[in-house]
């Protein structure tokens, strides 16, 4: 496979794209990036491309606030186009999202081969969109690229032995990321400096399910001020999120700081005493950076990090919250345990996409 066509539609998905997009060189693999637009960020400006060292895309498609029915047949009509241009060898598609599915959708019908990055992933709740995509992604990938053992099982239970894709074990190339920038955030981050020297706990809410629930916010806010009063909270939280809570009027005792970039987040992950979340990604970023996390969820794709004891699922009950914190903090965990391929996970992918 000596050319494919990579769709993203949101900044994490750049971010994973940038670890294959510094291995396809090596490889002999040419790439060109289909940017649909699908999560409008006026922080992806030229200082990001530069500074992440993300190649810029090669279509902007400029597809956002719609539907989900209409955002997902705009970008197929539109990633069609492409695919009849360029004649790829292969199309890239990462995780869960609208452009996922479209993409993967239009390379199909033209019987182009979709390679599937963070393959294998279940919540078993299929209220989430985001499970429908991954569903009927996996489904019609000829390569899929599973970051654990978990997704590989998830696979084999839903009979893909016997289907026409290859299944293969890479890794997560969130930690490949990680990894990579982790020097970077030190000299490009100031967030520290910022927020002072005090030990804390730094957490993040943004899953509709536990903003649009007036109950479920109520209770994460009263779970997070009383840990607060045994240990400072950092919370980014987005200005919807807030706007929600004066409305509700839920006060915070902790401290509330505007949405953060990569590298301040990951300054954060790396200098707090443990993580609280209801974020897919945060939950893996706490292990890559050494810290136990509580996750704000009934359910989480990554079973392995609740398995071996690094991630606590509470959902929104505060009396679980409260104990998950009490136990995390005295704890301690082997977090050398490789559980997503330690930073070769993109380097795999490579490989093996340039002898398909």
């Amino acid at each position: 496979m000596q050319k494919i066509i990579t769709v993203v539609g949101a900044r994490p998905q750049f971010i994973k794209a940038a670890t294959l997009s510094r291995q396809f060189p090596k490889v002999g693999v040419e790439e060109k990036i289909v940017h649909t637009g699908q999560h409008f960020d006026s922080n992806m400006s030229d200082v990001f491309f530069e500074e992440m060292e993300i190649p810029r895309p090669a279509y902007h498609l400029e597809i956002h606030n719609l539907s989900h029915g209409a955002m997902t047949g705009r970008m197929l009509e539109e990633i069609e186009k492409i695919l009849l241009n360029e004649k790829p060898d292969g199309l890239l598609v990462y995780g869960d999202t609208n452009s996922t599915l479209a993409g993967a959708l239009a390379a199909a019908k033209l019987k182009i081969p979709v390679i599937h990055v963070e393959a294998g992933l279940r919540s078993f709740n299929m209220e989430m969109p985001e499970e429908i995509n991954r569903i009927l992604t996996d489904r019609i990938s000829s390569l899929l690229f599973c970051p654990t053992d978990v997704a590989v099982e998830n696979l084999i239970k839903e009979g893909f032995e016997n289907f026409p894709a290859q299944i293969i074990k890479n890794g997560d190339v969130m930690q490949d990321a990680a990894l990579y920038y982790a020097s970077k955030a030190e000299n490009k981050s100031q967030i520290l400096q910022k927020i002072g020297k005090e030990k804390f706990v730094l957490a993040t809410v943004h899953r509709q399910e536990n903003t649009d629930s007036d109950e479920k916010l109520k209770n994460i806010v009263n779970g997070l001020n009383q840990i607060n009063r045994q240990m400072r909270v950092i919370v980014p939280l987005h200005p919807r999120t807030r706007n929600l809570m004066l409305q509700l009027n839920i006060i915070p005792e902790f401290t509330v700081i505007d949405p953060v970039g990569y590298f301040d987040m990951m300054m954060l992950e790396k200098s707090c005493e443990m993580v609280i979340t209801d974020s897919g990604g945060v939950q893996k970023e706490a292990f890559f950076f050494g810290k136990h996390c509580i996750t704000l969820r009934e359910q989480t794709e990554w079973t392995e990090l609740v398995e071996n004891g690094f991630n606590i699922l509470v959902g929104c009950n505060i009396e679980k919250l409260l104990q998950a914190f009490s136990v995390s903090q005295n704890k301690k965990s082997d977090f050398s345990k490789d559980l997503y391929g330690n930073g070769h996970a993109a380097e795999r992918a490579a490989k093996e996409i340039s002898i398909f």
